[in-house]
């Protein structure tokens, strides 16, 4: 990891500390991101699990959404888990609410059941071909994904994992397991960006093409 580079992880809600020590095992330089303006400051941001309505409120409130999205825009890496996939993708429902479109994908809220129905799996498909231990709490699902979406992880046929250029989205909580590999995928994306490169996932699983008019077919 290139020492000029620091990762950020918005620091409102969630397991931002186990993030930020994730970040850290695998030799990454990680801050508490809380205002607009230090979005300057880094080179990469993660948006961590929580409560999603909350989130959004606290970023329409705090102006994050333009500044958000033009770190996006400019290709900087960010990586969304459980409430941070939803606040990323394309289109929420179930119930709906509004998103910040930064990716190609439609997800449904809570689709796994209530915190009581959280759960553990060993997500077999996976972007090394290693089993991935994946903790889901309250999870999200992703239900349609476009074509231009790469599939990293799957549990039962579903993506639990995705890339679409600089923008990766998991439904399950990384940061809760000893297992460091997707943090370490995030930084060497960082670490590709910051070099000026473009470094594709290390293995597309499956892709489809998604339309984009419509209704979700559920």
């Amino acid at each position: 990891m290139s020492s000029n580079s620091v990762i950020g992880v918005l620091a409102i809600q969630g397991d931002f500390d186990a993030h930020a020590r994730a970040l850290r095992r695998v030799g990454a330089n990680a801050i508490e991101i809380r205002r607009a303006d230090d979005l300057s400051a880094i080179d990469g941001l993660i948006l961590p699990g929580g409560e999603s309505t909350t989130m959004l409120k606290f970023i329409e409130e705090e102006g994050f959404a333009g500044p958000l999205t033009d770190f996006a825009h400019a290709d900087k890496p960010i990586f969304g888990t459980c409430a941070g996939a939803i606040l990323l993708a394309r289109e929420v429902y179930n119930p709906s609410q509004a998103s910040l479109g930064l990716i190609d994908i439609a997800v449904e809220r809570n689709a796994y059941g209530r915190q009581v129905d959280s759960f553990i799996a060993a997500v077999e498909e996976s972007f090394d071909g290693r089993a991935l231990e994946a903790v889901f709490i309250r999870a999200p699902k992703i239900k349609e994904f476009g074509g231009n979406v790469e599939v990293l992880a799957r549990l039962n046929g579903t993506p639990v994992l995705v890339r679409e250029r600089s923008i990766v989205c998991s439904t399950f909580h990384p940061e809760l397991t000893a297992d460091d590999r997707v943090h370490r995928l995030f930084v060497e994306m960082v670490r590709a960006s910051s070099e000026g490169k473009v470094k594709p996932a290390e293995r597309e699983l499956a892709t489809k093409t998604l339309r984009h008019e419509g209704t979700p077919s559920r």
